[in-house]
């Protein structure tokens, strides 16, 4: 299995000779090293409603002929776009073929601005994914502050690889990503969310070494790196 970090929170999971995208910004991020044309996927996961997670979701989705995965009232707004689309909610596990997702919950919030008409239109309930493919398990938090439950979550999985935001501001920072990756107790922890904007300046470094005072182990990938899972969780 190969992680790729494409900046933001924009992940890309390839298993079983298939491939995934969660929450595709690209375009509208200066740090992205791909461009939405570049991206070849079976299936677009998308967290939450927020435009720097969904931007590129619809001209992925159409050109790879690929559905997008959403709760159901962002399924059913990207659906109006001409995208296939698979509704869920939170808890539900939709099978891929090559790969199985659980949405999870978070504590954010999840709306679409409409700048032109000043509306907000209802993005339904903001979630994190569980990705269970080739006996591993890799966990996309979404954009989520830090809540108790996260214990619950590591208690009930064992988690390969932790996609955590320490951007701080709009998510959790990194002291209570911290704490969420201890509760978590994945083999490895990889910050995203953070250095896309200014209002989220981090020093994902810094919160790697503090990781590892903790006994737990991180990685910071650049936006482009690819992350080959079992080598890495093998060292």
């Amino acid at each position: 299995m190969q992680i790729i970090y494409h900046g933001h929170s924009a992940i890309q999971i390839i298993t079983n000779g298939k491939s995934l995208i969660i929450d595709p910004f690209l375009s509208g991020n200066p740090l992205a090293t791909a461009k939405p044309e570049d991206i070849k996927v079976d299936a677009v996961l998308l967290t939450h409603s927020h435009i720097d997670h969904i931007l590129d979701a619809e001209p992925i989705a159409k050109a790879n002929d690929c559905s997008v995965v959403a709760n159901v009232e962002l399924a059913a707004y990207m659906s109006w776009k001409g995208v296939k689309t698979i509704g869920m909610n939170m808890g539900g596990t939709v099978d891929l073929g090559f790969a199985k997702a659980k949405m999870i919950q978070a504590f954010h919030t999840s709306g679409i601005v409409d700048e032109e008409n000043k509306q907000i239109l209802y993005g339904g309930t903001p979630g994190g994914y569980l990705i269970y493919a080739e006996g591993l398990t890799i966990l996309h938090t979404g954009d989520t502050a830090l809540f108790g439950d996260m214990k619950l979550i590591g208690d009930r999985n064992r988690i390969d690889v932790a996609l955590v935001p320490i951007g701080d501001h709009y998510t959790m920072g990194p002291e209570d990503a911290l704490q969420a990756a201890e509760w978590y107790k994945a083999k490895l922890v990889v910050p995203v969310h953070y250095n896309s904007f200014p209002a989220i300046r981090q020093d994902a470094d810094a919160f790697v070494s503090l990781l590892e005072t903790r006994g737990l182990k991180g990685k910071v990938m650049a936006p482009g790196d690819t992350l080959e899972v079992e080598q890495e969780l093998n060292k």
